[in-house]
């Protein structure tokens, strides 16, 4: 018999979660899941993820393993086979439960077990833990399709029935980088965007959090835009992505400079992986 936790768990489970991982997954219909990725590295074997229903009806949720590549855009495809640059980890990943009823206000803990082949070959693998809603068929999502309107550059929350979340295993890795490249800004009677390109090189993904500040000249500094949980997985070399910018009082985007960066999520503490500037006339 697996375990659940009380209402009063699962609250102090929901804002833990939105402080650490900054991301919006309260949002999916009552289901809220703890953390919103599992990295494997080194000799670790075993991993958890919780779900929450912070719903006020009872749901019942099926897991299952799917693999998915990314576009260049950001955005998840599914993988019925693998292709020559595809390194999926379902093989080596089981889990327990496969399904699971949460009453109102409780959580649940699915275990994920690693087992690695002898002969693996180093490298990063990932397939998608993914918890499908049984009793409501109004919808589908994925905690990560991006947002529509563009502001959410990682993961995001549509509505409403299910939610995936990478799985990767890491073995014998080195690493990776990260560019920034191709900074534009495009203006509109809407506001101004800013579009750019994420590059990564290396056998790992990267994972963290955008930022655009701007300077004018003789002034300080003002954070126009943000975003969380920002991922390029392997074999991806790029994405590309846009933040809406948001110009505070008194302020005009013109005869300054425009600052992006990409940082180490806050609790992979936080330092700056990439920074490209761009010189507004």
């Amino acid at each position: 018999m697996h375990s659940t936790f009380s209402f009063t768990r699962a609250r102090r489970l929901l804002a833990a979660a939105i402080l650490m991982a900054a991301l919006p997954v309260q949002a999916l219909a009552g289901l809220m899941l703890n953390p919103t990725r599992v990295v494997f590295t080194k000799n670790q074997r075993a991993a958890q993820v919780e779900l929450i229903n912070s719903d006020s009806t009872p749901a019942t949720y099926r897991i299952s393993l799917v693999n998915r590549r990314m576009t260049e855009n950001g955005e998840f495809t599914g993988a019925d086979t693998a292709g020559p640059d595809d390194r999926f980890a379902a093989t080596m990943l089981s889990f327990s439960p496969r399904q699971v009823t949460l009453l109102p206000g409780t959580a649940q803990v699915v275990r994920v077990m690693l087992r690695k082949p002898a002969t693996l070959a180093a490298g990063e693998y990932r397939s998608h833990l993914h918890f499908e809603k049984l009793a409501d068929t109004g919808g589908a999502s994925s905690v990560e399709t991006q947002a529509a309107n563009a502001q959410q550059i990682g993961v995001v929350l549509n509505t409403l029935i299910g939610a995936s979340i990478p799985v990767i295993v890491r073995h014998q890795t080195e690493g990776a980088s990260v560019t920034l490249s191709a900074l534009d800004v495009q203006r509109g009677a809407t506001g101004a965007q800013l579009s750019f390109q994420i590059g990564r090189s290396g056998d790992s993904s990267v994972y963290g959090d955008v930022s655009a500040t701007f300077v004018p000249q003789g002034g300080s500094e003002h954070v126009l835009a943000k975003a969380a949980g920002v991922a390029i997985y392997p074999p991806n070399p790029m994405r590309k992505a846009s933040l809406n910018l948001t110009m505070p009082p008194g302020v005009t985007l013109a005869r300054g400079t425009l600052h992006l960066r990409f940082r180490e999520r806050a609790e992979a503490g936080g330092a700056v992986l990439a920074e490209a500037a761009l010189a507004l006339p």
